[in-house]
Formats: C-alpha cells, structure tokens, sequence
C-alpha cells in the first residue's frame, strides 16, 4: 500500500494535472514527493530518464506528464504531439517497470474514444471506431501509452493502471489562445473583452457541441484514491456523468467574469467531437463520485486566474 513515506514521483509537476496531483499528496500527508521538471529532467530523453529512475527509485509514478493543446495546437503541430507524448509515456514506463516502482498510474485522455462512440462513452469503446480528426495524433498517442501499461501487466507483472479524465480545468491551466482548451480560452476572451470594453466576443463553432467538465482538484483526488486502492488492467473513465452545450459553458464562464455583451459563434470554425460524455459507473462502483460543480469550479478558476494577471 501506498503510504505517507513512500516515495513518489509525480512525472509532470508544474502542469495542470501534475500541479493538481500535488497539491492533494501533500494535503494528505505524503510528503516524499519526487519532483523533477523539465528543466532538469527531459522525459523525452530515454538515457536521462532510465538514469534518474537508477537513481531515485520510486515507489509509485503518476505519469501526468504530457504535451496537450486544444483543437488549433493539435491541428498545427501533429508530429509533435504523437511523437513527444509516445517518447515520454515510453520511457517512464519502462524506466519504472525496470527500476522496481510499486505501481504506475498513466493520466490518459477522454480523446481516445471513436467520434461517434454511443452516448455516455463506456471504457469498452476503447478501438471500435474512427477517431475525431482534429485530435487524432494525441489520441493515438495515448492509446498507445494505454496498450503499453496493459503490455507491461500482462508480460512482466507490473502494477500499471490507466485513467481516463474527461476535459480538464482549474488551477494551474493554460490560458494562452494559441494553445489552450475551450474553457480557459473562453475565461480569458470574456476577461479582454470586459477589460476592453468589447460589445462582443466570437466563439469557435456552432455553440452545439456538448462537453463534460471535471475540476482538476476532483481528478486529483480520484487519482490519489486509484492509486490506493485499484489493480486492474481495465481502464477507468473520470469525470463527473454530466455535460453542457459549449454555448451553454459560454454563458457560464461569461457570468464568472462578469461580461455583459454579445455572444457570437463562428461556424466557419471546427466544432470537434458533436458530443464527449463520459459513462463513469465503473468508477462510481469503485467508491469515488466528483464533487465541484461547473459554475462553482469556473467561479474558483476565474479568481485564481486573476491572481496571475
């Protein structure tokens, strides 16, 4: 079992997921923490990764670790996306398998499941479908980091489970345009525009889309609660059972901010997926149910978003 003095490697630290993972470790008393980033340590560099793991023995690894984007990131830099996302997930597996870690949790992503896959998306939908064209590459990428903890289990006996979260926000996101997912970018448009005084602001799409959001906060602690108490080779969707139009979070994340004006949705821009709902049954029959609502966690979101302006 996985207790306060074990030591452990949160593979992704100063990114959303990893920040967030963090921060409810500590909370709940687990103080060896092993925290390497990029700066001193490059998960992309197999050499530099099997020698840090030779070093610093884990115990257990959140593999958090990832390059994400949202639609125009994953559309602009593909190769870069499957390629990074395969050398990192590569080599920290291995590299834990080869140096004795306990278990290994792999943070995949809610992408993996086909475009069209039947409405909430079950875990065994997993293959059974096309995938969404405007995120292919990272999904494939984290299939593959999927099948690869599934392969470990099955051929040397290693503790490797894989978790599914749903679209993520929080504490700690990416609120670059360029770069970001819907909801921070949409907090940061409605934020300029208030500032500025604009009379409206142009959301990508139709508005139609429906999407499931879970606070970063929530995936923290249904990650530390797996960790604890979950064995399996099967994978296990997180997220709350529950979505919203993208007009819908539009409204929402624009009441946050406080932005009176127009909304208006540009349909020359791609809309992704028609609907991501996630079927978390598997997970509730584990024991653990999220816990912040969305206007809640956007309202939290927004006031942590301003203490970095």
């Amino acid at each position: 079992m996985m207790d306060t003095t074990s030591r452990i490697f949160v593979a992704g630290h100063r990114g959303l997921v990893g920040s967030a993972i963090v921060r409810r470790l500590q909370s709940e008393g687990y103080g060896n923490l092993l925290l390497a980033g990029r700066d001193c340590l490059d998960l992309r560099d197999n050499t530099a990764v099997d020698r840090w793991f030779a070093t610093e023995r884990p115990d257990y690894v959140f593999l958090a670790a990832a390059k994400v984007g949202g639609i125009l990131a994953n559309d602009t830099y593909p190769a870069e996306f499957l390629n990074d996302n395969l050398r990192i997930q590569s080599n920290v597996i291995d590299s834990a398998w080869r140096h004795g870690a306990r278990k290994l949790e792999f943070l995949g992503s809610s992408c993996i499941y086909p475009r069209f896959a039947p409405q909430p998306i079950r875990e065994d939908s997993l293959l059974t479908g096309p995938l969404e064209p405007t995120n292919e590459w990272y999904a494939i990428a984290k299939i593959a980091g999927i099948k690869m903890a599934q392969a470990y289990r099955k051929q040397y006996g290693f503790s490797a489970i894989s978790l599914m979260p749903t679209n993520l926000y929080g504490p700690g996101d990416n609120f670059d345009l360029a770069g970001s997912h819907v909801l921070p970018a949409l907090m940061r448009k409605f934020h300029e525009a208030r500032l500025a005084g604009s009379p409206e602001v142009t959301v990508w799409g139709t508005g139609t889309p429906r999407r499931e959001f879970l606070h970063v906060d929530d995936l923290a602690e249904a990650a530390v609660f797996l960790m604890r108490t979950y064995d399996s080779p099967e994978i296990v969707n997180v997220g709350t059972g529950s979505d919203v139009t993208i007009a819908e979070l539009a409204s929402m994340v624009a009441r946050a901010v406080g932005y009176g004006g127009r909304i208006v949705y540009d349909s020359s821009k791609p809309d992704g997926t028609p609907r991501k709902l996630l079927d978390v049954s598997r997970l509730h029959s584990l024991g653990w149910k999220a816990s912040i609502e969305l206007e809640q966690g956007i309202a939290s979101t927004y006031r942590w978003y301003l203490t970095r302006r």
